[in-house]
């Protein structure tokens, strides 16, 4: 089993950048496809990106892609999300999730999620 912790969040102006972490315990992470998610208030959580077990296929929603990367590093079974040239709309909670696949998910058909982490974007 492998239990997800995010870090990285925090109060940004716009135009700034922050790296998200996801620490996945476990020793199987390398079998994961992982994805990261927000949630502002009032709305749904929706899709932000995603990449295979191998880190050789990613996915980005059309409202990120260009300034956010997804990346991990199996070696120290963390993943990133990578947000540049944020944007006061980009403000939500942040969440990674995993799941045993190798193929790529972009829905949130993921098993295992972390507790989120806040980023706020300010004008």
């Amino acid at each position: 089993q492998v239990r997800l912790v995010e870090s990285g969040g925090g109060l940004v102006q716009a135009g700034g950048s922050l790296r998200l972490s996801c620490a996945a315990s476990g020793r199987t992470f390398s079998n994961y496809a992982m994805g990261w998610f927000r949630q502002a208030p009032g709305k749904e959580r929706e899709f932000v990106a995603a990449i295979s077990s191998s880190g050789s296929r990613t996915a980005y929603a059309d409202s990120v892609k260009g300034r956010f990367t997804i990346s991990r590093d199996n070696a120290k079974n963390t993943g990133y999300l990578q947000m540049n040239s944020l944007k006061p709309e980009d403000t939500a909670v942040y969440y990674c999730a995993a799941r045993n696949t190798l193929v790529l998910v972009t829905t949130t058909r993921y098993d295992l999620w972390g507790q989120g982490t806040q980023v706020t974007v300010s004008s």
